[in-house]
């Protein structure tokens, strides 16, 4: 089922909303500063991509002091708004029934957004 489901996410929008994630990743990696955050883009990205039959691990590191600084900063940056992208997409794909396991891998994919640094998709 996760297949179907990745194959029908990419062609309804996650391919799209992947690659927005990789190529905002990439402009944020031509500054030096910007690399840990375009990391995390990419990182989002590719998670997008294929977020059937996937959950969201903490690494053991994902409370250290740097981690915390970092996500801190992409919440107030980043994070709340692809946050609220990911939130309103579930909305509105919650409205018919088929719509439901999609709306649901938006909101899964809401604790990624919000802070990153430390958490992966797998």
């Amino acid at each position: 089922m996760s297949l179907l489901g990745n194959i029908i996410w990419l062609i309804f929008g996650g391919f799209i909303a992947g690659l927005g994630y990789i190529l905002g990743g990439l402009l944020l990696m031509v500054t030096i500063v910007g690399i840990p955050f375009g990391l995390q883009s990419i990182k989002l990205g590719l998670a997008t991509m294929a977020p059937f039959g996937k959950e969201i691990v903490e690494s053991e590191d994902a409370n250290r002091p740097l981690n915390l600084i970092f996500n801190v900063i992409w919440l107030v940056l980043f994070g709340w708004e692809i946050a609220l992208a990911h939130l309103t997409s579930a909305l509105v794909l919650a409205v018919t029934i088929v719509g439901i396991p999609f709306a649901w891998q938006h909101i899964k994919l809401i604790p990624l957004a919000l802070m990153p640094f430390g958490r992966d998709l797998r």
